[in-house]
């Protein structure tokens, strides 16, 4: 049975990449990947959406410059102990194409407390040759029920961003 959440707003139909320059093409093939297929209004809409049994903890970034995943940022994945206040690194790693970073954190290894989620903005702009603001973005957050999923969600240009708790 369908959400209403889940058929509003109804979805428009997606034109050929014929009928687009390749740069929109490229856009439009890269969206298309990130949204999870679903039927609305007597029309399949296909996509990838998250796989199934993935790491509970999870990130994606996208370079909102550009329009696409911000593919090839370095990234580390901390925790605060409490004796001592020291972070304790639990994970370095780079995001994939699709700007996502698949296995972060492994299952059953999450635990209740305060993680950081340390983003190397400044290499990865230096990469595009384009200056930048921020040299690093350092996401800190507070996981209070280990059995649940959490998604940062990171939206990058080269003068801001943007986070929040996503689904």
């Amino acid at each position: 049975m369908a959400v209403w959440c889940d058929l509003w707003p109804p979805r428009p139909p997606v034109p050929r990449s014929a009928d687009m320059s390749s740069g929109a093409a490229q856009r439009l093939q890269t969206l298309q990947r990130h949204v999870g297929s679903r039927e609305v209004g007597g029309q399949t809409w296909e996509g990838r959406g998250m796989e199934p049994g993935s790491s509970p903890l999870t990130t994606h970034v996208l370079d909102t410059a550009s329009g696409l995943p911000a593919q090839g940022l370095y990234l580390r994945l901390s925790r605060l102990e409490d004796c001592g206040q020291q972070w304790t690194e639990l994970k370095k790693s780079c995001t994939d194409r699709d700007g996502r970073c698949p296995g972060l954190l492994p299952p059953g290894q999450m635990k209740a407390g305060t993680y950081k989620l340390s983003f190397d903005t400044k290499g990865y702009w230096q990469k595009r040759g384009q200056e930048s603001f921020y040299p690093y973005v350092e996401v800190v957050f507070t996981i209070t029920n280990e059995t649940h999923k959490f998604h940062v969600p990171l939206l990058l240009s080269p003068w801001s961003y943007t986070t929040y708790r996503g689904s």
